[in-house]
């Protein structure tokens, strides 16, 4: 019960910040498969979520605009969009922005259902993998190891 619980905690962390995964599944003591699976189950049921509740509130609201204004991080987004595209903002998604936020940037570029889910399963396995292990490797360190205990 206490396993569930812990592992219930962490996907619910995962659905906003990719990072709680790897962090938070190290310091319960999983494996870096479990790391793996509970932090891309949780992204995943967010891009899920979002990408079709996306799709549904583009046909279903019409939400007025305002005045167009691009911010600072606006215009790198969309240079961002433009230079490497459905790659560039599903790689950078685990890293800068939230699941959530990444999803919402691709809905907002029009891109296929499908192609979402894809490229943000890819990034978030290859993400997930290389945070858990790294996070491993850091904590053996000697240093480290003195400061857990």
């Amino acid at each position: 019960m206490e396993y569930f619980l812990k592992f219930s905690a962490i996907f619910f962390a995962c659905l906003f910040k990719f990072i709680a995964g790897p962090v938070l599944g190290a310091a319960a003591g999983y494996g870096i498969f479990e790391i793996v699976l509970v932090t891309v189950g949780g992204m995943m049921t967010s891009v899920v979520f979002v990408t079709y509740l996306g799709n549904w509130f583009k046909s279903h609201w019409t939400l007025t605009v305002k005045k167009k204004r691009f911010t600072k991080r606006k215009r790198r987004i969309v240079q961002l969009w433009q230079k490497f595209g459905i790659i560039g903002i599903a790689v950078c998604t685990p890293l800068f922005l939230t699941p959530i936020g990444g999803t919402i940037i691709m809905v907002a570029f029009n891109v296929k259902k499908e192609k979402i889910l894809f490229s943000m399963l890819i990034s978030g396995l290859v993400w997930a993998f290389l945070m858990g292990l790294s996070i491993d490797w850091i904590l053996s360190f000697t240093v480290f190891q003195k400061l857990l205990g």
